[in-house]
């Protein structure tokens, strides 16, 4: 964690096993925005030996979900739609960028931008969240 990174974040890092477990880092997240990056391994390549596209998926779903959840509520995504402008290759490392487009009562839209570390896009990411759980009421 290269930025700062709320504590609600930090919280939810510790039990993203997923996140982890695909090699992710979690670079920064504050309400609305987050940066998520992660080195294309062997392992995560396809048939054709480029990144398999389920991997930057998750890339850009964990960003949106860190961007999500900056506080107490539980917001997961209901819908997501990536469209491939690049291929992946083994050895680059990806950055995830995203930003909360609109949040009003349980539903939010995010943007993520998937890149390169020298800024070539790879990936473009739309998301819609629910909140599972009132923020106020903290009810499921």
């Amino acid at each position: 964690m290269d930025e700062p990174v709320s504590s609600s974040a930090r919280a939810m890092w510790q039990e993203d096993h997923a996140s982890r477990g695909l090699g992710m880092r979690l670079e920064h997240a504050a309400p609305g925005h987050a940066r998520l990056a992660m080195t294309i391994a062997p392992s995560m390549t396809n048939g054709h030996g480029i990144c398999h596209g389920g991997f930057i998926f998750s890339l850009a779903d964990s960003a949106m979900a860190f961007a999500a959840n900056h506080t107490e509520g539980l917001d997961v995504a209901q819908h997501a739609a990536i469209t491939f402008i690049r291929p992946g290759h083994v050895g680059e490392t990806l950055i995830a960028e995203a930003a909360e487009r609109m949040r009003a009562g349980r539903s939010g839209i995010y943007d993520v931008r998937v890149t390169t570390t020298d800024g070539t896009l790879v990936a473009e990411f739309r998301g819609h969240t629910r909140s599972l759980r009132n923020r106020d009421r903290k009810e499921t």
